[in-house]
């Protein structure tokens, strides 16, 4: 039996375990082991992506597990996320139908826009929606409104228990919580220790609005000085408490009341990162831990490298601090 993990209640009464496992960079192939592994730990919270293109290995396997009874689809937390370049209300049921058949599941628990910015790919296929020279596609006439509104007809249809945002900012949510009849359950965002998001975290607090941190360890996505798993503050409570500097950056978080889920291909550390509850920091460590955000500094993940010219949308959620 999986070891019971503290979960967190989404405004519609369902219950999401505080910790997943992250499956971006992920490949198909090593995803095998990657989510064998997971299972085996006690994770049961799944954290997916069109955009990962590797829901159709997370569906072998969950279909094996399932099939062998080692797991009952009511154990488990599955996540995915509607991609960019989907981002419109006539095609959120066809890829909910594409993304639940990759999977081999007849529901999501949660369904996210992965980001407020539309982009035009050629095919379904193209996920990146770059032109012939290399340049992002932007469809400049994203409408957020009415693509949330195509997101609460899956939940209507029962094809997800749940919807949510991701990367939207204070602003865009509003906007949402404006026009919604199904309040969102769920805002995934990058938070760390770095870049904690204080104040978007006290407006979704004020909404009932859930947290799930994505690079809750500040993976280096781009070079920005010292490394968060190196900081002597992390690195010293470690060494006392004799954990990792991830478990301490995990366990800050999951403290704090904020899902994560963090990601990682290597057997010991996806083990290491679920083994977070049989200690807790102390009021001091936890103000230590809290004194690192950078705020907007501390961002490690700029889709701008990613996505060259992902700023000049409307949408672009960054423009603003919150």
């Amino acid at each position: 039996m999986a070891k019971a993990v503290p979960d967190v209640v989404l405004p519609n009464g369902r219950k999401m375990p505080i910790i997943g496992l992250g499956t971006y960079k992920s490949s198909p192939e090593e995803m095998k082991t990657v989510l064998s592994t997971a299972l085996e730990c006690g994770y049961r919270h799944i954290d997916a992506a069109y955009l990962y293109q590797n829901e159709g290995a997370i569906g072998k396997v969950l279909k094996e597990w399932l099939d062998s009874g080692r797991i009952t689809r009511e154990e488990l937390f599955i996540t995915t996320k509607l991609p960019a370049i989907a981002n419109r209300a006539a095609d959120v049921a066809r890829f909910m139908d594409k993304q639940l058949k990759l999977l081999q599941l007849d529901y999501v628990d949660l369904y996210l826009i992965h980001s407020p910015v539309g982009l035009k790919g050629k095919d379904d296929d193209d996920v990146w929606a770059l032109d012939d020279k290399g340049n992002i596609v932007l469809d400049l006439e994203t409408d957020l409104e009415s693509l949330y509104k195509a997101m609460e007809e899956l939940v209507d249809c029962g094809k997800a228990k749940a919807i949510g945002l991701s990367n939207f900012n204070s602003k865009q949510i509003e906007r949402i919580l404006n026009v919604c009849r199904i309040k969102p359950s769920n805002l995934q965002v990058e938070v760390h220790a770095y870049h904690q998001q204080k104040a978007l975290r006290e407006i979704c607090s004020k909404h009932k609005i859930p947290i799930c941190a994505y690079a809750p360890i500040a993976a280096p996505y781009r070079d920005q000085g010292p490394i968060l798993l190196e900081n002597p503050t992390v690195t010293s409570i470690a060494k006392r408490l004799g954990k990792t500097p991830g478990q301490i950056l995990i366990r800050f978080l999951v403290q704090l009341g904020i899902a994560v889920i963090p990601k990682s291909s290597n057997v010991k550390r996806i083990q290491q990162n679920f083994q977070v509850f049989d200690f807790t920091l102390s009021p001091e460590d936890m103000a230590a831990l809290d004194g690192l955000d950078k705020g907007e500094k501390g961002r490690l993940f700029i889709f701008e490298d990613v996505f060259k010219g992902f700023s000049k949308h409307p949408e672009y959620p960054f423009h603003i601090p919150v």
